[in-house]
């Protein structure tokens, strides 16, 4: 059936090693690197860059991750979190040293193949000597062990303390304050995660729950494995006074809730939508592509507790809880949109931060469909998506000019309205111009050629090139990169508004981050 779960042999063998390296001899790792200590190598240090153009800090080249797996001890009294985070890892040079994007955490000790190495902690990169240097194309084990707190005040983060413990919401750049990591989508690994917990409180993680473990000191160990690989941005941990609540979606989907105690009556109303709302996604855009899906309500009521109404954390959209306590038609388009990446972000997550209107544009076009099929008026009144592009297109110059071309953003603009609805505006051309049918093949050729994969803007290009019989290249990067919006097709009566440089487009209202600029809410 296509919705059992699996265990993927690295995510099975990365808990062996985990393991098996906890019980081996813990090996002294200095502070601070110093020439002596370091091993005379051949190899360079591991390029500090995965060339991201929004983000380009993120990452290191020297290697790609094949599996993560994550050991969290949750202490309720002092609210800190005691971590082991084992890599393995594949090298793509000779490395004398590598990084790992790290920020805000406590790091105790680094072993590499169980080895001690050195380390040092430099601005948001965790420096790693090996005793040895590492043979380019080698298979690789890192266990890191550090303690974490959630309430820590930092840059940025994407911790979200609760009065009961904490969740996670680590889009775009925010993992490595969580664990550290190699943290970019194009770097999709298996995952599996260890929550210890006091009894009382529950520990939930991204993917299906393969065991549970009553251990001594009231405490209990919840082990969880993705059966799909994932984007490090996309991970969901959270601890809570949480009630798991399960039902089954469309084809024998198996839909799981983590809802708070005391709020499980009042939030199931909302919870009771998705069946549908999946059932109605897979007509489109085929199957659901992972194992479970269902929502998690943070324990918080704390408006500022983080930046966004929901975000798409892997098998577990997280949302602000009292968000879903409205009737249907305030939320229903906006559920949509953040199901759909589970389609456009997570199963085929961007290449590159710039290929975000992949995603959100994506998720804007498919949660505005919904919302006009069943006749809600969106936030300015309109009820078809004609008008809503109709209005989107009179501003394309004006978004152009305060926010750049739609697939072309930096990191102070990243989450501005030009990639959603400016994404969804191009969508809607590129459906007008190849017609209904053709449109509705290339979205689903694109999800299965890079499913649990990523992909970039000029993936989709060609995609939709080759799908619709005709070259699209010069029409999407004219939409995509032109500094000017390009003709609507099966519209040229509809006209752009000259720009007024001194009329900046609004902001959004929490600032770069915030996901609150989607047309769906």
């Amino acid at each position: 059936m296509r919705y059992r779960s699996r265990v993927t042999a690295p995510a099975a063998a990365l808990i062996g090693t985990a393991a098996a390296l906890a019980a081996a001899p813990s090996a002294h790792a200095t502070p601070t690197l110093t020439g002596a200590s370091a091993a005379k190598t051949s190899g360079t240090p591991g390029p500090e860059t995965l060339g991201d153009p929004v983000y380009p800090a993120l990452g290191n080249d020297g290697y790609r991750v094949a599996a993560y797996h994550l050991d969290f001890s949750y202490d309720a009294t002092t609210r800190l979190v005691d971590a082991t985070a084992t890599l393995k890892i594949r090298t793509t040079q000779a490395l004398s040293r590598f990084s790992l994007d790290s920020l805000g955490l406590d790091i105790r000790s680094v072993r590499v193949d169980g080895r001690g190495a050195a380390f040092e902690q430099v601005d948001e990169k965790l420096r790693i000597t090996p005793a040895r240097t590492l043979p380019a194309k080698c298979r690789v084990t890192v266990c890191v062990e550090y303690s974490a707190d959630p309430r820590r005040d930092l840059t940025h983060t994407g911790w979200v303390d609760t009065p009961d413990g904490f969740a996670v919401c680590c889009q775009p750049n925010s993992a490595h304050t969580v664990f550290p990591c190699n943290d970019h989508p194009s770097d999709k690994a298996d995952f599996s995660f260890r929550l210890v917990v006091p009894n009382g409180l529950s520990g939930v993680a991204t993917g299906r729950l393969v065991r549970t473990q009553r251990l001594d000191g009231d405490r209990t160990a919840y082990t969880y494995r993705s059966r799909e690989p994932m984007a490090t941005e996309l991970v969901q941990i959270t601890v809570g006074d949480y009630v798991v609540k399960q039902r089954q979606g469309p084809n024998g989907l198996p839909l799981r809730d983590v809802v708070p105690t005391a709020r499980a009556e009042a939030l199931e109303p909302a919870l009771a939508l998705t069946p549908g709302i999946v059932a109605w996604l897979e007509t489109r855009l085929g199957a659901y592509p992972f194992e479970t899906y269902g929502l998690l309500p943070c324990n918080s009521d704390d408006p500022n507790a983080f930046d966004f109404t929901g975000l798409e954390t892997q098998t577990l959209t997280i949302y602000k809880p009292n968000y879903l306590l409205q009737a249907e038609p305030k939320i229903g388009s906006h559920m949509m949109h953040e199901l759909v990446h589970s389609y456009f972000g997570n199963s085929v997550s961007p290449a590159t931060w710039a290929d975000l209107w992949i995603n959100e544009g994506h998720a804007d076009f498919y949660g505005l469909l919904y919302r006009y099929e069943r006749g809600w008026a969106d936030s300015l009144g309109m009820t078809t998506l004609e008008a809503r592009m109709k209005h989107t297109y009179a501003q394309g110059d004006q978004w152009r000019h305060d926010w750049g071309p739609v697939a072309a953003p930096n990191a102070a603009n990243l989450f501005e309205g030009q990639r959603y609805l400016g994404g969804v505006l191009v969508l809607y051309a590129l459906r007008n111009l190849v017609g209904e049918q053709a449109f509705s093949a290339l979205e689903r050729a694109f999800l299965a050629r890079y499913r649990n994969s990523s992909a970039s803007t000029e993936d989709y290009i060609a995609v939709a090139s080759e799908v619709s019989g005709q070259d699209l290249t010069g029409f999407l990067r004219d939409w995509l990169y032109g500094t000017k919006t390009p003709r609507m097709p099966g519209h040229p009566d509809w006209t752009v508004t000259p720009v007024n440089p001194a009329l900046a487009a609004p902001r959004s209202r929490k600032g770069s981050r915030s996901h609150d600029n989607s047309a769906t809410l």
